[in-house]
């Protein structure tokens, strides 16, 4: 019988009562002779800021493309329903999912009671450390990937195992409790056709470059009717000279919208990439931060150091269209909004220097606001997915700083 269901979470932080979120969950089913039957796992966006990405190793990039938990809500409930619920340190994964179904609506028999801990249960078959990689170490099974869900889940149902094995009488004495989370009710959840991600494919996405979406065609001869637009919005994605993936999304959404391919995107990014080593040459030379600037755009563009070198032949180019490339400043009264923490300031410091520059930072974004400055421009918080909306520009902090050094008043 499939009767254990070892569950782990990775989050945005450690408490759900401060609104943090979960960003990944696993769910790996054990049956009665401790054998790991059946895994099942994905990525959550958690419709906030990610936070501690250098424990759970995930980014907003990582989650923009995977389910909110609503989505698989209903999946994950079928898994647990007349199962018991084990997790390494049952009693903070039971509060975030509980906390998570309490968002839609739903009462859930999760708790640090209704189920098994391997933590806890480790004070009795082994002799150590309580921590999920000292408790793996101490049966053999040293962890894959610590804070991977899928991994951390694997290595608590190994642990399970291990107790199962050595404790003949494991389902007799624990049975009040596994009677009791066997039985516990769980509402009906409708399921979703959301597609799980995994750390893989979100890995598997980012090293993918956006060009390779778009349809081959044979090339024309003639400039796209749309390429004002295009490289408009391919300006404003390169303000902090990096693309995210939503800007990578945002522009493969243009130009399938107005029909251009990836042999025409090739030739607009040559065309931006000329426009920005005319203004490079403007003073007739080209220093070596110039020339690395134009390195770095062209790798982003997928070009090469031979377009780099043709952008900087001085011509006229008359098929170039007359967008205002590289033309973004700011001014004083623009309205800026601040999502994320700022690398060693303080949002009441970083406001005030707003201020000071003439700036004015704001709490809400709307269709006045100039500039979103983000920790991460691939956010997922509620204002940098406003911002997106209303097509403004999302910058990091470094970014930002620099643009400070040229403030119009």
């Amino acid at each position: 019988m499939t009767r254990y269901a070892v569950i782990d979470l990775e989050t945005t932080g450690l408490s759900p009562a401060h609104h943090h979120r979960v960003v990944e969950v696993a769910v790996v089913l054990v049956d009665d002779d401790g054998h790991l039957v059946y895994e099942w796992d994905t990525l959550v966006n958690p419709l906030r800021d990610v936070g501690a990405t250098e424990i759970h190793g995930l980014t907003a990039a990582d989650l923009s493309r995977a389910p909110i938990f609503d989505g698989i809500a209903g999946e994950f409930g079928s898994l647990l329903r007349g199962r018991v619920p084990v997790a390494h340190n049952l009693a903070f994964d039971a509060a975030f999912l509980s906390a998570e179904f309490e968002r839609l609506g739903h009462s859930v028999p999760l708790s640090r009671t209704n189920g098994l801990c391997t933590m806890r249960l480790a004070g009795l078959y082994l002799s150590g450390g309580r921590s999920l990689g000292s408790c793996c170490g101490l049966i053999g099974c040293p962890l894959e990937s610590a804070h991977s869900a899928l991994d951390d889940a694997r290595g608590a149902a190994r642990l399970l195992s291990h107790y199962l094995k050595s404790d003949r009488d494991f389902l007799r004495r624990w049975s009040e409790v596994v009677s009791a989370a066997q039985n516990s009710p769980w509402p009906a959840l409708p399921t979703s056709s959301a597609t799980r991600v995994s750390r893989q494919y979100a890995a598997a996405a980012r090293s993918e470059h956006f060009l390779g979406r778009l349809t081959s065609r044979t090339p024309r001869s003639e400039v796209h009717p749309e390429a004002n637009s295009y490289l408009a919005l391919l300006d404003r994605a390169l303000l902090d000279r990096r693309l995210s993936l939503h800007e990578q999304d945002e522009l493969v959404s243009v130009a399938t919208m107005v029909g251009l391919s990836r042999e025409a995107a090739v030739r607009l990014h040559r065309l931006y990439l000329a426009a920005l080593g005319r203004l490079a040459l403007e003073d007739g030379m080209v220093t070596p931060s110039e020339r690395a600037d134009l390195d770095l755009v062209a790798g982003m563009l997928g070009l090469t150091g031979q377009d780099v070198e043709a952008a900087l032949v001085e011509r006229e180019v008359d098929d170039v269209p007359a967008c205002g490339i590289g033309a973004f400043s700011l001014c004083g009264g623009d309205a800026v909004v601040f999502t994320g923490e700022a690398p060693s300031i303080e949002r009441a410091d970083l406001e005030y220097q707003a201020r000071t520059l003439g700036l004015r930072p704001t709490s809400s974004v709307s269709n006045k606001t100039r500039l979103v400055v983000a920790a991460d421009p691939d956010s997922l918080s509620g204002k940098a997915r406003r911002a997106r909306d209303l097509g403004l520009p999302i910058v990091d902090y470094g970014t930002y700083f620099k643009m400070l050094e040229c403030v119009e008043s």
